[in-house]
């Protein structure tokens, strides 16, 4: 590996921006976690012994306060859900909700989700990659932080089973057409909505609370949806 690539490989997607932790969440991480959490640790992700029924496995990165992860996740049961988020407070709020509503088809993990794709999680082993409304780190010398580069396209791809899909929101307009051009020009992916086109929004992609943010100040969202070729 180059100095170089060792620097790209470094640059993070996120900045940790934690805030306050409630007294509730921080509960939930502590009497939870062991239910509902997988440690970060450098162990494979075994979806087989997670979750014994061998559902379809879709993995969601940044799930924010986890609201949309759970509608999703009980409006179809028959598929297993992880979810990768490094802020803390969200995780906990994600737990208290995930008890509340006796889910048993979600896990949720505390890291780096390149790092988690990279060396946790087998090659063709998820149905789906969820990736809504990233950081879009809008100024133009803080573009190299954005999640949606090649290499992680790349990443991605691997990850999902032949015919799985990579779906992806934004309400940022110059972020959406940056994933439309890499997407468009990555190995082994095809644009379920036709070539140069963005994908209608999908009754099964639950309302997140960074859309409604995104609406309330007048944005438009841009979904798209790739698949991996068989």
């Amino acid at each position: 590996m180059t100095e170089q690539d060792a620097h790209r490989r470094h640059i993070r997607s996120y900045v940790r921006r934690e805030g306050r932790i409630t007294k509730a969440q921080q509960q939930a991480l502590t009497e939870l976690w062991p239910r509902y959490g997988i440690d970060d640790a450098l162990t494979p992700v075994d979806f087989s012994a997670i979750f014994a029924d061998g559902g379809p496995a879709i993995l969601e990165i940044g799930f924010g306060n986890g609201d949309a992860l759970l509608a999703a996740a009980e409006a179809q049961p028959g598929s297993n859900f992880l979810g990768v988020e490094v802020h803390r407070p969200g995780v906990g709020s994600l737990l208290r909700k995930l008890d509340q509503a006796g889910a048993t088809n979600v896990r949720v993990t505390i890291a780096d989700a390149k790092q988690l794709l990279a060396e946790r999680i087998a090659d063709a082993t998820l149905a789906a990659v969820w990736l809504f409304f990233p950081d879009p780190w809008p100024k133009k010398r803080h573009h190299k932080r954005r999640l949606v580069q090649p290499e992680f396209i790349d990443l991605v791809r691997v990850k999902l089973q032949p015919g799985g899909d990579f779906h992806i929101a934004t309400d940022w307009r110059d972020y959406a057409e940056h994933m439309l051009a890499v997407l468009s020009q990555a190995h082994g992916l095809v644009n379920a909505a036709g070539p140069g086109r963005y994908a209608p929004r999908p009754p099964s992609r639950p309302e997140t609370k960074f859309e409604r943010r995104g609406h309330k100040l007048g944005h438009d969202v841009w979904d798209l949806m790739f698949r991996r070729e068989a």
